[in-house]
């Protein structure tokens, strides 16, 4: 294990698969603060004025990878992370554990490097309440200015095969879907950031389990699972995208489930980083390279 500064703090996991790089900061957290291929920038979104910061009660806005709560409500999702997070290695997963919240709500990060630039990412919820609670785990990376997000579209199926709906579209009050950062193709769909424009969101069911970012001649490509039946959160959702002026999001929704006391909630993104890579303009041949890129995870 690898310690490094980074940020104004100077306790940092470096955590390598092949030429892809993570930064897990020991000081605050569980935070995955930096990913890049080799020396080059940081893909990922960090917020300046929480540089180095530590402690306090409110919550901070580091930026970074991070493990939510779901659904949204700000005295149980937006609980500070401010303080040292515990770090172990058992076998070979690198654990960064946080201790409970004021809600009695524990959580983790567990990383394993896959090799060829990929990684596990197990985000973990334990109840430390003495009663049941109702939760879900929401995995979220802030990626950096100048990025996109792509999602593939549900597969086409004609009116005489299927009457049924094949998955939800939820919106925001603040969804603008003729937004010009928006691109919806009949295969892929994309959101782009843009620093002259305001907050943008929406969310879905993608049956495929996996979305793609592009950022700074790198795509990253996430997979998670996609388990249709299930009670997902804001509408029945797996995968949420939201950007503003300053970044854009790539996020992950595990079921809403119910936690006895004691118990964990487990959800898993598996990430591989492509660097030289992008996405091509073309609906048909972006859903044919986002197809090639999610065989190699």
């Amino acid at each position: 294990m690898k310690e490094v500064s980074f940020l104004g703090r100077p306790r940092n996991v470096e955590l390598t698969s092949g030429r892809a790089c993570l930064l897990v900061t020991l000081d605050v957290g569980p935070r995955v603060i930096y990913a890049g291929i080799e020396d080059g920038p940081n893909l990922f979104f960090t917020f300046a004025e929480g540089a180095g910061n530590l402690g306090g009660g409110e919550y901070q806005l580091f930026g970074g990878h991070r493990l939510w709560i779901s659904p949204e409500e700000p005295d149980k999702t937006m609980q500070p992370d401010n303080d040292p997070v515990e770090y172990r290695l058992v076998n070979d997963e690198h654990q960064f554990h946080s201790l409970p919240d004021v809600n009695r709500i524990g959580k983790e990060l567990a990383i394993k490097s896959l090799g060829n630039e990929r990684f596990s990412i197990r985000h973990t919820v334990t109840n430390h309440n003495a009663f049941d609670i109702e939760l879900g785990a929401w995995a979220l990376s802030m990626i950096d200015a100048g990025g996109k997000v792509f999602f593939p579209q549900p597969p086409f199926q004609s009116h005489e095969e299927r009457v049924l709906p094949t998955r939800p579209l939820t919106t925001w009050g603040y969804t603008k879907l003729a937004d010009p950062r928006w691109t919806w193709g009949d295969r892929v769909a994309s959101l782009r950031q843009d620093p002259t424009g305001g907050p943008q969101k929406i969310g879905t069911f993608i049956t495929q389990g996996y979305a793609a970012a592009e950022i700074k001649g790198v795509v990253l490509l996430k997979s998670f699972p996609s388990a249709e039946g299930e009670n997902y959160p804001d509408y029945g959702c797996n995968f949420e995208t939201f950007t503003n002026q300053e970044m854009i999001e790539i996020e992950s929704l595990s079921p809403l489930v119910r936690l006895k006391p004691g118990a964990t909630l487990d959800h898993v993104e598996n990430w591989r980083f492509f660097p030289g890579e992008s996405i091509p303009a073309d609906d048909e041949a972006a859903f044919e390279k986002l197809s090639q890129l999610h065989s190699q995870l």
